[in-house]
């Protein structure tokens, strides 16, 4: 047999079982292949070892550790100006703040030390980072205590609830700032990550906290902004040891192995609370809206509004405050009301004011002092539409139509031009005051004296007939 004619090379002599393995074969072959090059293009397109530069990027951060000299009187006016945008609640002015902010430098240095497990790097940066941390805080209380505000601003408010979100912002941020520090040719994405990471805000809400003595602000603003320099830090470490940025110094494997456990540890210490915090506000988000659509669904009664609505959160029990106005809403109704609300959500009492519960509810009274003013002011608006109205058709009245000037035209040729209106004839002596029509009249220059002052009689009289008036004068001009 010749090597033509074995099985292999024909198809024909070989049976179904090895027809089906050399199937096999090709499609796993094939597999392998469209893997391999799917590896490829994910790998080529997703690298960032390619046009990285350690040196360069180190020497950077290095360089914007310090707090001293230029970097202390940016970081100073950039406090202002955050805190004045928080008073104002101003997010443009608060943008410019972050802007400037040279807060980054020293957190991507702890991340940096720790990567490269360089010590001395890390006890400078943290003494830097302690540095502008404590600067930052004295001056936007300073700034608090001599300019207060009389209520917390949603800005400012924003800053004091940190949650599981942060966590995501803080990490990602630090992971873009630190690919785009790597890189040879360096791009404009830090602005972008001081923007996203908000480091300066939080320190300015924690010194509003200490200058209004609310130190539940000052902790949750200073929650926050751990949040975000610790992940930026965190982002920092892994991107560093991906790179492979050369080290300072080596440790021995036990001490590294306890250096990554403490690590971790605190990855956890950090998102647990914030994720506790974000569960909170997620479920308090999906009560908040049950209740939002059972009062639309629900509270309705015939020449009735609701004109506010207050949902009051607490770990007992919570309140929905309504204000109504219109026609009395009997107890009955009410009481059906709680029932439904009770099939929705567990631990809600409705309360309902109206009329004489005015007094129960302070910002009752105000509303209905505001009601009554607003209703004041529209009566009065609508009065004063109804007098402008009535005053545009008395002129419309009081005009005389410029279709009389065609029929002068027509039945007084003679009339070369002529002027018209109301004038208003007034007798001191006799106190009296009216207005009447008045017409003056330029005749053609042909026409004898006498001719035009018999054709101003009968122009009077037509025009006084026309108009249904009993006085008009009309004036012959020369």
């Amino acid at each position: 047999m010749t090597s033509e004619d074995t099985p292999e090379n024909n198809p024909e002599d070989l049976s179904f079982e090895d027809k089906q393995m050399q199937e096999e074969r090709k499609s796993q072959h094939a597999l392998r292949g469209l893997i391999s090059a799917i590896r490829y293009f994910f790998k080529d397109r997703l690298s960032i070892l390619d046009n990285a530069n350690p040196e360069s990027t180190i020497e950077g951060i290095e360089r914007d550790i310090s707090f001293k000299g230029f970097n202390l009187w940016i970081l100073i006016p950039a406090i202002l100006i955050a805190s004045v945008g928080l008073n104002a609640n101003s997010t443009a002015v608060i943008v410019g703040a972050m802007l400037i902010s040279p807060l980054m430098g020293p957190i991507m240095g702890i991340g940096l030390s720790i990567g490269i497990y360089d010590f001395q790097l890390l006890k400078r940066s943290m003494r830097n980072l302690a540095i502008a941390v404590v600067v930052s805080i004295i001056t936007s209380t300073v700034f608090f205590f001599i300019i207060p505000l009389d209520d917390a601003s949603s800005e400012l408010l924003a800053r004091t609830q940190p949650d599981i979100r942060d966590v995501f912002i803080g990490f990602l941020g630090g992971l873009a700032g630190i690919l785009a520090g790597s890189r040879k040719e360096k791009g404009n994405v830090i602005p972008g990550v001081a923007i996203a990471t908000a480091l300066m805000p939080p320190l300015c809400t924690a010194g509003y906290g200490l200058a209004t003595l609310q130190f539940q602000y000052f902790l949750g603003a200073a929650y926050l902004f751990l949040i975000n320099a610790f992940f930026i830090a965190l982002a920092t470490v892994l991107v560093v040891r991906y790179l492979r940025f050369p080290v300072k110094s080596f440790l021995e494997s036990r001490t590294e192995r306890r250096a990554k456990f403490f690590l971790w540890l605190t990855v956890l210490v950090m998102i647990i609370p914030a994720s506790i915090i974000f569960v909170n506000v997620v479920q308090d988000t999906l009560y908040l809206k049950k209740v939002n659509q059972f009062i639309d669904k629900n509270i309705q009664y015939q020449d009735c509004e609701v004109v506010k609505r207050d949902i009051k959160i607490t770990d007992s029990i919570s309140y929905i405050n309504i204000v109504m106005f219109g026609e009395r809403i009997p107890e009955k109704t009410i009481q059906s009301w709680q029932s439904i609300l009770d099939g929705i959500v567990d631990n809600t009492k409705l309360r309902i004011f109206q009329g004489s519960d005015q007094e129960s509810l302070p910002e009752v009274q105000k509303l209905v002092d505001m009601y009554t003013d607003t209703q004041e002011k529209i009566a009065d608006r609508e009065e004063a539409i109804k007098n402008l109205e009535n005053e545009i058709e008395r002129y419309k009245q009081e005009a005389l139509p410029f279709s009389l000037l065609k029929e002068i035209r027509i039945n007084y040729p003679e009339v070369h031009s002529i002027k018209m209106g109301r004038m208003v004839y007034a007798d001191f002596e006799k106190e009296d005051a009216h207005a009447q029509p008045n017409f003056f009249v330029w005749w053609k220059g042909e026409l004898p004296d006498s001719t035009q002052i018999k054709r101003q009689r009968q122009l009077q009289r037509w025009l006084e007939t026309r108009l249904l008036e009993d006085s008009i004068t009309v004036t012959t001009v020369k």
